[in-house]
Order: C-alpha cells, then structure tokens, then sequence
C-alpha cells in the first residue's frame, strides 16, 4: 500500500548528503512536472488546431512519446527519498526496532543491486542511440518527425542513478539505526500509520479553529 511517511533532518553528514540529493530530486521532479505541462499544452493546441484549422500539431504523437520517460521516470527517487512509493507492508509494518531496521536494510540493498544492473542496461540503450557524427546526435529517430530519440533515452540511466544515490543513502540510514538501536534515524523514510496521520490533521485543524 502507499503509505505516508516523514524523513527527520539532523546536523549529521548522513541528513547533509540527503539534503544536497534533495535539491537535485526536487529539479528533476519539477522537470517531469513541466514534461506534464507541456504535454497538456499540445493536446489543446492539437485539437484546437484540427477543430478549427483542420491542422493539427505536426509528429503530435512523436512529442507525447517523447515526453512520457521523462514523466514516468525523472520523479522515482524523490517519491523513493518520501517513501511515497506503492510498497506492500503487511509482514514489515509489524516490526519495530532493529528487527524493521534490518528488514528495510535488506530491502533496499536488493532494490540497490537492481538498479545498477538497471543502469548498465539503459546506459548501453542510450550509447546504441547516440553519436557526436550523426545528424541531431542521433543514429534513431521518431518515425513521424524524425525527432531524435537520445534524450528520452538519457533520461533513464540518469534517473536511476539518482535513485541509486538515493538507495544508498537509504541504506546507510537503516544499517546506522540497526547498528545503533536507533528509534527515529535520520534521512530514511518514516513510515507513519494510519492513526498518527488522522491524530496530526486533527491537531492541525484544532490550531486553526483555536486562531
């Protein structure tokens, strides 16, 4: 299930790097951001265009093709870093302490190993895709416009590998608090439950009425 979850920041060197990752996470959340709005600007020009000037916008297809990587994937660390991703919690929601420490530990090294081998991959189909000698940069390209397809192609391995900073970062996290016996560590997602959710907007709704 999706769950709700805060990342507490402290003056450690851990919390330091995951607020420098964050401002890149942020940048590239608002670019795929931005890949939505662009996409929603040639679906109205698109059908304006074709309603009333029988003119559509040309390759409208290739650009939505185009766009889609950059919004499915530019945004997966910064939801990973919130642990807003869909995870299912039914065996780990019920542990605490180390026990949880080391279970998400575990986790997240496994999803760390998957996105290297994940990198290796989608570098390899963006180094098929790109060449300084050709036109555009491009040895492919759309079939409509011939847009090169490069950069969608780019976008992947260097979503991952933000993701994989991320994951690192995570797993320093988890195996310092299972280390340590820590109750609230730094700079790793804290899952909270569906009571301590509806207790905090209670709270906050309580503030508000009393001002």
């Amino acid at each position: 299930m999706a769950g709700s979850a805060s990342v507490i920041e402290d003056g450690s060197r851990l919390s330091r790097l995951d607020q420098m990752l964050l401002r890149v996470e942020r940048a590239l959340a608002l670019v795929s951001g931005l890949a939505v709005f662009m996409i929603m600007v040639f679906a109205v020009v698109s059908v304006s265009g074709r309603n009333f000037f029988n003119a559509p916008v040309p390759g409208y297809v290739d650009w939505i093709e185009q766009l889609m990587p950059f919004i499915a994937i530019l945004g997966i660390s910064y939801t990973q870093r919130d642990g807003t991703h869909i995870r299912m919690d039914m065996i780990v929601g019920a542990l605490r302490g180390r026990a949880l420490w080391a279970a998400e530990a575990i986790t997240v090294f496994v999803m760390l190993v998957l996105m290297v081998l994940l990198i290796w991959g989608t570098w390899a189909h963006f180094q098929r895709s790109f060449d300084f000698a050709a036109p555009l940069w491009s040895r492919d390209s759309s079939i409509d416009i011939a847009l090169p397809l490069w950069p969608a192609k780019l976008a992947v391995p260097l979503a991952f590998s933000v993701l994989a900073l991320r994951l690192l970062i995570q797993l320093w996290g988890y195996s310092r608090a299972c280390w340590l016996g820590l109750y609230h560590p730094a700079a790793v997602p804290l899952i909270r439950s569906t009571a301590q959710i509806a207790a905090e907007e209670a709270n906050a709704i309580g503030q508000e009425r009393s001002r």
